[in-house]
């Protein structure tokens, strides 16, 4: 039997196909855009960027699954927190080695990083309801 999605967690999800677009729209941006447009965005990390533009395509899958309240989202909440804590690592290891940043990459990484595991704990404490 099919249960209603809260509207708590269709909110959620909508939140999450926002943040993919904003995500997308930026890193693809800079990866695809003219060279002025990685000029305006100062010292970037591509790795970062590279994976923010393809974590991009799984926030919109996972807003998608929170908005219609499938099980599998959880799974790919949790994919996300982990691989952007993995790539935080990796930046803070590029940090640690002296490589060129913009401090809005680290605001970016932090913000990505507390969504997301904030996301999964949410589904995670609400999977029985998904």
């Amino acid at each position: 039997m099919s249960h209603p999605v809260p509207i708590w967690k269709k909110s959620l999800g909508i939140f999450a196909v926002m943040f993919a677009a904003i995500t997308l729209f930026k890193s693809g941006g800079v990866l695809f855009g003219p060279q002025s447009a990685r000029d305006a965005v100062g010292d970037f990390v591509p790795f970062v960027v590279q994976f923010n533009f393809a974590a991009g395509f799984f926030y919109l899958l996972t807003g998608i699954g929170i908005f219609l309240g499938r099980g599998w989202a959880l799974g790919l909440s949790t994919l996300l927190a982990v691989a952007t804590l993995i790539t935080t690592l990796f930046f803070a290891r590029h940090l640690i080695a002296g490589g060129a940043f913009e401090m809005q990459t680290v605001g970016a990484l932090g913000i990505r990083s507390i969504f997301w595991i904030i996301v999964a704990v949410v589904l995670w404490r609400t999977r029985h309801r998904l």
